[in-house]
């Protein structure tokens, strides 16, 4: 039975907070403790991501981010109806995440809001363009084939942004992939410098895998927002 549209909602709300608070919490905290090596920053992006899919993914299918529900919707693997729901459960979400941060450890580091450093917007773009398109690929994955035996499908999300998170958190202050991560941080610490990087390159990203990645007539079978597995 799929959950109703307010546990949907709830979830992807609930879901998205935790993955904004502790990603970006995390960010907080290191700046304010004199800082700590990509690798630890890369660990704390994927857990915040893992935690959130691991609770939710039964009730929302986990989405967490505006750009890969769009995908989703784009690519046909959920109907367009369901995307304002969503949208607006995640970036709701992201100000709760947000300003929870806030609220407990300050307005340090912009509250971990996304800033290229001088001279790499370049290279920022086309770092989130490409690492959101493997993204939205690891979620279509799992959408199509289910999270597999032992759940070891759900890692693909998180080690995609651990990953990226190293890769490109030197040029773009840890990576976005993520519209509602990006804007929340910025609106509540006032920090807008190359915020149209974030906005763009991540759902083109996502927009490009939707149109070439269409789901088989066996993917497109109604199990709900979360699928164990696919049968073949």
């Amino acid at each position: 039975m799929t959950p109703s549209r307010f546990a949907r909602a709830a979830a992807e709300l609930l879901g998205t907070a935790l993955l904004v608070g502790i990603g970006t919490g995390a960010v907080v905290a290191a700046v304010r403790h004199g800082g700590i090596s990509w690798g630890p920053m890369a660990f704390a992006w994927a857990l915040a991501v893992l935690v959130p899919v691991v609770a939710f993914v039964r009730v929302s299918g986990a989405h967490l981010n505006p750009a890969v529900t769009v995908a989703l919707a784009t690519s046909g693997r959920i109907a367009w109806g369901e995307v304002p729901l969503y949208l607006t459960s995640q970036v709701a979400g992201a100000f709760v995440g947000s300003a929870g941060v806030l609220a407990l450890l300050g307005n340090a580091a912009h509250l971990g809001a996304n800033v290229p450093a001088a001279g790499d917007v370049p290279r920022a773009f086309v770092g989130e363009l490409g690492f959101t398109a493997c993204l939205v690929g690891s979620v279509f994955v799992l959408a199509d084939r289910g999270d597999g035996r032992g759940h070891w499908r759900l890692l693909l999300p998180p080690a995609v942004v651990g990953i990226a998170t190293y890769v490109l958190g030197p040029w773009t202050g840890t990576c976005s992939l993520n519209p509602a991560r990006a804007i929340a941080p910025a609106v509540l610490s006032g920090t807008f410098t190359d915020v149209w990087v974030y906005l763009t390159a991540v759902p083109a990203g996502a927009l490009l895998v939707a149109a070439c990645w269409r789901p088989r007539s066996v993917d497109r079978e109604d199990r709900g927002p979360g699928r164990r597995s696919a049968t073949r």
